[in-house]
């Protein structure tokens, strides 16, 4: 990650850490289309920041994190949200948060079945954390 973010700074030692080809500051808008773009062409769902949000927490929990840790990294202020995150981790091979960043660390198995959502139960489908008990 460390290099990664070192790549991604270059030479700069200030300013704003991701640009846009052209050199300019990222907008919060050039973001959020990169994302969708993104979740598109590797997915085909739809994919938005938030997702990268949940990859992080759930990411962070499957490694091990403790759930305090992850509730102060990810600013939650209630510990129950965080904890809703933990519940739904038994889901996440078919959440598009978990499908993204499997995409992006190279983890991807390519998948078993032709429809990732054939197999999703008809409550499972808002892919909403805590949405089942």
């Amino acid at each position: 990650m460390a290099e990664a973010v070192d790549a991604a700074a270059g030479d700069r030692a200030a300013g704003p850490l991701l640009l846009r080809p052209s050199d300019t500051r990222l907008t919060r808008i050039s973001a959020y289309r990169w994302i969708r773009e993104l979740g598109d062409r590797a997915l085909g769902k739809h994919v938005h920041p938030h997702v990268l949000r949940h990859a992080f927490v759930t990411l962070s929990l499957d490694a091990g994190a403790s759930l305090r840790d992850v509730q102060i990294a990810a600013r939650h202020a209630d510990p129950r949200m965080t904890a809703m995150y933990d519940r739904a981790r038994g889901n996440l091979k078919r959440h598009a948060a978990h499908l993204l960043a499997d995409y992006v660390t190279g983890t991807a198995d390519g998948g078993t079945t032709a429809d990732p959502s054939a197999d999703v139960a008809e409550d499972d489908r808002t892919g909403r954390p805590g949405d089942r008990p």
